[in-house]
């Protein structure tokens, strides 16, 4: 009896000693494919168009069209552009997401950040980065329930802060200004050189 005692606890021990080492992390349950530079692309910029063209008073010489959701069918694309937006601001948060697939340049090098230093810049302050997509996310909830309550000056009205999300990003990781710009470049090239 005392020895199949002392096999109990030998096992018992042995049990909660493997429960209790760290065990290796699993591998996420996605796979990355998309750039953030591919999510701007294909979703956020996209959407948010379709959003800020859906209410608009256009004046030309065959006279006024005042644009706006009407029929059922325009409110459910308007929506699920609202929709595409929201998530978009998740899959831009994942974490392994880089910003531009390897050799891809900025097509305006003089006034913007290249994909590299931008990387660098949300790599050094990963919760800005977290700050920017949920202010995005936040504007375009905004929308969203505008479209719900098909509420065509709320949606109006909702375009400006989406503009205003989309902009304070840009001016941090897109086209900083001065000391901002030149910081990142400095960065992103000390980054370059140690690998």
């Amino acid at each position: 009896m005392r020895n199949a005692s002392l096999f109990l606890i030998v096992l018992a021990s042995t049990a909660a000693a493997s429960c209790a080492r760290p065990q290796p992390a699993a591998d996420p349950p996605y796979r990355i494919t998309a750039t953030i530079k591919d999510l701007m692309d294909s979703e956020v910029d996209r959407s948010a168009d379709v959003l800020w063209d859906s209410v608009a008073t256009i004046v030309s010489r065959d006279g006024i069209d005042e644009r706006q959701p009407r029929t059922p069918e325009e409110w459910a694309n308007v929506r699920r552009n609202a929709i595409t937006l929201v998530e978009a601001t998740n899959l831009l948060l994942m974490d392994g997401r880089k910003v531009a697939h390897p050799g891809e340049k900025s097509e305006n090098p003089d006034v913007e950040l290249g994909p590299e230093e931008i990387q660098t810049v949300i790599d050094s302050d990963r919760a800005s980065w977290v700050k920017f997509a949920h202010g995005l996310h936040d504007a375009a909830m905004v929308a969203l329930k505008a479209i719900d309550a098909k509420n065509v000056q709320g949606l109006q009205d909702a375009g400006e802060g989406i503009d205003n999300a989309c902009e304070q990003c840009h001016l941090k990781y897109w086209y900083p200004s001065g000391q901002q710009f030149d910081e990142a470049r400095k960065a992103a090239a000390s980054r370059r050189n140690k690998s």
